[in-house]
């Protein structure tokens, strides 16, 4: 299917059920699959007020902070309890347990990557040198910060790429700036369990 290119920006929001926030999806496997029927998914999701979090059955999460205070994560069996409070770390737990959230203080951004048990494998990484999309069967880049270059194409903060067959092409690196942020990517390499 090629290299897609996103900007967050312009991803409409789908507001949760439970009104307690939003999540723009950059990008999900198989394309229009639903939240039942997803091999893969990654989303930005802003959290506006505590609550639990929706349980996925099956399904092996990536949670990091963006932006925001952070938000506190409890699970009701006692399998996680963590501050998420420092941005661009990233959390792994599973999508079967009941987690409760509770706010750190104001609303709070988050990268979330969500992959189907036993079909996908892959880890969220934050990274500050080259790397080359398309790499990998399938994934997705995120510029966290900085400026970012791909042949002709630049990316800034908010932009990116995802992929879903192996491709060759040239790599994304990082530009040195003037007086702006240090180049930063989230990162996500895909491959399939089988």
């Amino acid at each position: 299917m090629g290299m897609h290119r996103f900007d967050l920006a312009a991803v409409p929001p789908t507001p949760w059920k439970n009104g307690g926030g939003h999540t723009r999806e950059l990008a999900c496997w198989p394309p229009g699959a639903g939240m039942e029927g997803f091999e893969w998914r990654v989303s930005v999701a802003t959290i506006a007020v505590p609550g639990p979090f929706s349980a996925f059955e099956g399904v092996d999460r990536q949670i990091m902070l963006l932006d925001g205070d952070g938000v506190h994560l409890r699970a009701k069996d006692g399998s996680l309890e963590r501050r998420l409070d420092r941005r661009w770390q990233p959390l792994a737990f599973s999508g079967d347990v009941a987690v409760e959230c509770r706010l750190l203080g104001g609303a709070s951004t988050d990268f979330n990557l969500m992959l189907r048990r036993g079909r996908w494998r892959g880890k969220v990484q934050v990274v500050r040198d080259a790397r080359q999309p398309g790499s990998t069967p399938a994934g997705l880049c995120l510029v966290l910060a900085g400026r970012w270059r791909r042949g002709d194409d630049q990316l800034a903060a908010g932009q990116g790429l995802w992929w879903s067959a192996a491709e060759a092409g040239p790599a994304l690196a990082p530009q040195a700036g003037e007086g702006g942020d240090a180049p930063v990517l989230a990162w996500v390499g895909l491959s399939p369990c089988f």
